[in-house]
């Protein structure tokens, strides 16, 4: 069994992110092109988002730290630190309200 530290990674990757021309960086936490579920660390400075992009499938958000909002269409949620949010099965996009660090899990 492998252990990682969640807080630890968020905190790494916001570093990466604020010396990154794009204001985010990510970190692939477990899975990839061999296995069904990937998770990955996202970090996005202040008012950076991913742009509108189509939805992965199943996919989901965990807030770790900071504040986003994620839009799709006429809808939008926030979220803060703790809160899972559905990824609708849609395009989308996310927008950091303030630092924020998430996970986002996605089944392939």
């Amino acid at each position: 069994m492998d252990k990682l530290s969640l807080t630890a990674l968020a905190r790494q990757q916001l570093k990466l992110a604020a010396t990154s021309s794009s204001g985010r960086s990510s970190h692939t936490v477990f899975g990839g092109h061999a296995k069904s579920l990937r998770q990955t660390v996202v970090a996005l400075q202040a008012g950076r988002e991913l742009r509108e992009h189509d939805s992965p499938g199943e996919a989901t958000l965990q807030i770790l730290t900071g504040q986003l909002q994620l839009i799709a269409g006429a809808n939008s949620w926030k979220g803060s630190p703790g809160d899972l949010l559905i990824i609708p099965a849609e395009r989308h996009s996310v927008e950091a309200l303030e630092d924020v660090v998430f996970l986002l899990t996605v089944s392939m």
